[in-house]
């Protein structure tokens, strides 16, 4: 049995990029991305968002999430708008096409659950609940490392660095 099978890291690591795989080849007829889809399903659920509380949501800085619905306007599922009382707040909304679609992507989440092997949803409601109880967690242990962890031996350097004491890499 590799190591790998025996840590917990692994096994989430695993999963997500499995969940992901599921994802791609569900949305790729539409032509959707993940990110993509979860920008809808808010907008669909939840109505018109802020792009910072779209960023909040989603957990998305603005360097990724800009990108992301610059193109999704281009392709006619949402739209920005700025506020006229307050024009840095953008506000973005379901374009025609992505109003229209909700209904044609209406079976992914059962699909997405089924793989996942959930039962009912019992069953999802408490994976979710471990799921974001791991996520506080480790945002918090991330953000407060343990005061014994040890510092390198040696500095971190970039590849092909050179130090005044280290030759330069060749190409040989």
């Amino acid at each position: 049995m590799p190591v790998t099978d025996e840590m917990v890291c692994f096994s989430l690591y695993a999963a997500s990029r499995a969940t992901t795989q599921a994802y791609r080849a569900l949305l790729e007829p539409w032509g959707l991305t993940y990110p993509q889809y979860l920008v809808l399903v808010t907008l669909w659920i939840e109505g018109d968002q802020t792009v910072s509380t779209l960023g909040d949501h989603l957990q998305l800085d603005s360097g990724t999430l800009s990108p992301l619905l610059r193109r999704m306007e281009q392709a006619d599922l949402v739209r920005r708008e700025r506020r006229s009382t307050d024009e840095r707040v953008v506000t973005v909304t379901l374009g025609d096409r992505g109003r229209s679609i909700r209904p044609e992507l209406a079976h992914v989440p059962a699909q997405i659950a089924s793989g996942m092997g959930l039962s009912d949803e019992q069953a999802a409601l408490e994976l979710i609940a471990t799921l974001q109880r791991l996520t506080a967690t480790m945002h918090a242990a991330a953000d407060a490392p343990a005061a014994d962890t040890p510092a390198p031996a040696t500095p971190r350097r970039h590849a092909g660095a050179t130090t005044p004491d280290a030759p330069a890499a060749s190409d040989d």
